[in-house]
């Protein structure tokens, strides 16, 4: 199996930035021609998906969404640090995601990218990415 980090920043506090050159990169540096690729954030307040990589609004409608769906709730979040929509929402779009390797690169559909999903940017973040 081979290890690597990617680091990726971020520019805003909902965020979603294509990692998926750099994961495709991973995935080549690895050698694998058939296999699985797992891809996770080292932290609790970033996520990482898999969405359309072609249309640039995808990325920011999901963010905007974030944010009017964390309103739509009107909860109180009690966490001193003021970031618990943050925890939340990671929670809900999940820490990784797996996808299997074909011909030496990641089985994306046609339109799919993966992306870390931010939501307590500004930041520098790291996304481990697992090849076997």
């Amino acid at each position: 199996m081979k290890i690597q980090d990617v680091p990726v920043s971020t520019e805003e506090r909902y965020q979603l930035v294509s990692i998926t050159e750099e994961i495709k990169a991973a995935v080549r540096e690895a050698g694998v021609e058939e296999g699985i690729c797992v891809i996770s954030s080292t932290h609790t307040t970033a996520a990482v998906t898999v969405n359309e990589d072609y249309d640039r609004d995808v990325p920011r409608d999901l963010a905007a969404a974030c944010r009017a769906f964390l309103q739509a709730l009107d909860v109180g979040f009690e966490h001193a640090e003021g970031n618990s929509d943050s925890h939340f929402l990671t929670s809900l779009f999940g820490q990784s995601q797996t996808l299997l390797v074909r011909d030496g690169q990641p089985d994306l559909g046609r339109w799919q990218g993966i992306f870390l999903a931010e939501f307590d940017g500004p930041r520098r973040r790291t996304v481990r990415v697992a090849v076997s």
